[in-house]
């Protein structure tokens, strides 16, 4: 497959165009079935066109970046396994809970880890009930 920009000489537009090869592209200009998808003319022409290289750079770059969010993924997992073995998880109820330690003076021998909304969370602070968010990654392994 090959990709050309092409050019309308009657309405003055440029287009893309995908062929299956160099060859074809002449075939159809030969035979007239080449024409504008504007306006109907067959007097379209191939413009210059800059060549798509591969950028080694960018591929080492984004290669680089996978990495780094390979390393923070299993950084995150390791907080998650750390908070799993030493909290407790009180999942949807976690604003309610936290209200009860807050305000009951109830002393849990572990603290608590569960969901909660932004504006839950914002209503915690308020109050002055201690919040954290860390991101948490749903995973079928861990």
């Amino acid at each position: 497959m090959i990709k050309y920009r092409l050019f309308c000489q009657d309405c003055n537009i440029s287009f893309d165009s995908w062929f299956a090869s160099s060859m074809e592209y002449e075939r159809l200009v030969k035979k007239n079935f080449l024409n504008c998808h504007n306006c109907g003319s067959i007097k379209v022409e191939k413009t210059l066109m800059a060549p798509r290289l591969i950028n080694r750079s960018k591929s080492k770059k984004d290669e680089q970046k996978n990495i780094k969010l390979k390393e923070v993924n299993k950084k995150i997992k390791e907080y998650q396994k750390f908070i799993k073995n030493n909290f407790h998880y009180v999942g949807e109820n976690f604003a309610y809970e936290a209200r009860s330690i807050h305000y009951k003076n109830k002393k849990k021998t572990k603290g608590i880890y569960g969901k909660a909304s932004y504006n839950e969370i914002k209503d915690l602070r308020e109050e002055g009930i201690v919040t954290e968010i860390i991101p948490w990654i749903e995973d079928k392994n861990n």
